[in-house]
């Protein structure tokens, strides 16, 4: 993938060994002696690049709900910080970690490194030739362990139930360090297959086969270059005058003997010296010690609770001293029917009025007959008519959707650059 034309400016002639997109156009780029952050153009911020050097003394690393930060420390210098996606940040710390161990001297030129596990205050580098560990809060600092692979004469994991110790013997030593049960597997099978890679074996079996056999060759090697001085020279007498006259007498018994043997027949006898045997006597006492059982006695403690006995006792029921008095229901005579008398009495006003003439009937019954009253729709409800009928309600219901339809569309574009600012906020600006 071809690189945008600011950042590939900023990286020149060097080789880039590593790169993780952040999202969007942004993208995190690893040389072996710098880092570089490309951000794009966004709501937030212009393109630009920035660049943080391999020259660390400490890498923090701080995670939040949905961005994580890399501190680099360059002791005097001060601190510098990265801002990435929290779902990336193992991504971005394996390669930046790399690129720190190769520019301070920790991993040789051409050293690959195959995996970093980050725990609680562990952390675990695997290259191809050595395992880096370092124990802090910090994900990396100068108080770090190194174990190089060629040392390693055995690697072994006990299982527990809540993590799984690794055990690497190295040097007539154990170094052990635990790992959690769900991250178990993957450190077992990255150390391993780095260790078997690294020796040339294909098992951890043949690996400690091929170290035995290494072993036995070189004390076969230890015992052939052993040099052989001899019996030794002879211990000194403590008296030279006594041993000299010794040895004049054992030289005149011996030619004494030389001449007896000249004269005489030569016979043939045996003497037999008897062995001594020395015997040794032991006693054995066998002591038998007293057995004891021990008698656990318990006591029991009986206690006894007595509930006391709650008696119920009635409320006595208040008499109310003020009785009650009788009230005496006043009814009136009931009263002449205004109706019946209303409807008796004749009606004055329309005799007053007259009554309408013939003329006057006639006419109102053409008028009504010429413009009928049309029946309401709203008639029998407790609604009413708005008034707009016909054209006039067309027109209002096109206006209202063209209306709604343009307060869609505002709608959707504030909410594409909702989205957008969200994922900028997300990847670090």
């Amino acid at each position: 993938m071809s690189l945008p034309e600011l950042l590939a400016g900023t990286v020149g002639d060097e080789e880039i060994v590593a790169e993780v997109p952040l999202g969007g156009a942004d993208r995190l780029a690893v040389t072996p002696t710098r880092t570089l952050v490309y951000r794009g153009d966004g709501l937030l911020s212009d393109e630009s690049v920035a660049e943080y050097s391999h020259d660390v003394e400490r890498i923090a690393v701080s995670t939040g709900r949905r961005k994580a930060k890399l501190t680099l420390g360059y002791g005097l210098d001060g601190d510098e910080t990265i801002s990435v996606p929290a779902k990336r940040v193992d991504d971005v710390l394996h390669p930046v970690l790399a690129g720190v161990l190769s520019a301070t001297g920790v991993t040789d030129p051409g050293e690959s490194v195959v995996r970093t596990f980050r725990f609680s205050e562990l952390t675990l580098v695997a290259t191809s030739e050595r395992l880096v560990k370092h124990v802090g809060s910090a994900v990396w600092d100068e108080e770090f362990e190194e174990f190089a692979y060629d040392d390693i004469t055995d690697l072994d994991f006990e299982e527990g139930t809540v993590a799984t110790a690794v055990v690497l013997t190295h040097g007539g030593r154990s170094e052990r360090f635990k790992a959690p049960n769900e991250s178990a597997r993957a450190v077992r099978e990255t150390l391993v297959d780095a260790v078997c890679a690294y020796h040339g074996v294909d098992s951890l079996e043949e690996f400690r086969v091929t170290v035995a056999d290494e072993d036995d060759a070189a004390a076969g090697d230890d015992d052939r270059s052993t040099t052989d001085f001899g019996e030794g020279p002879d211990p000194l007498s403590a008296s030279p005058v006594a041993d000299a006259e010794a040895e004049a007498e054992s030289g005149l018994e011996s030619s004494s003997s030389t001449e007896a043997a000249a004269e005489s027949v030569p016979a043939s006898g045996g003497e037999a010296t008897p062995d001594r045997e020395a015997a040794a006597s032991q006693e054995t006492a066998a002591g038998e010690g007293p057995t004891g059982g021990r008698e656990s006695s318990s006591s029991v403690a009986e206690e006894s609770a007595g509930a006391p006995d709650v008696e119920s006792v009635a409320d006595p029921l208040a008499d109310d001293p003020l009785a009650e008095e009788p009230i005496a229901d006043s009814e009136t005579e009931p009263a002449a029917d205004a109706d019946r008398t209303a409807r008796s009495e004749p009606d004055f006003a329309s005799d007053a009025a007259g009554e309408a003439t013939a003329e006057e009937v006639a006419a109102a019954e053409a008028a009504e007959a010429a413009d009928p009253a049309e029946p309401d729709a709203f008639d029998g409800s407790p609604f009413e008519s708005a008034g707009v009928e016909g054209e006039d309600l067309a027109t209002e219901v096109a206006e209202l959707r063209h209306a709604v339809e343009q307060q869609s569309e505002r709608l959707d574009r504030q909410s594409a650059l909702i989205e957008q600012l969200i994922e900028e906020l997300r990847r670090g600006r």
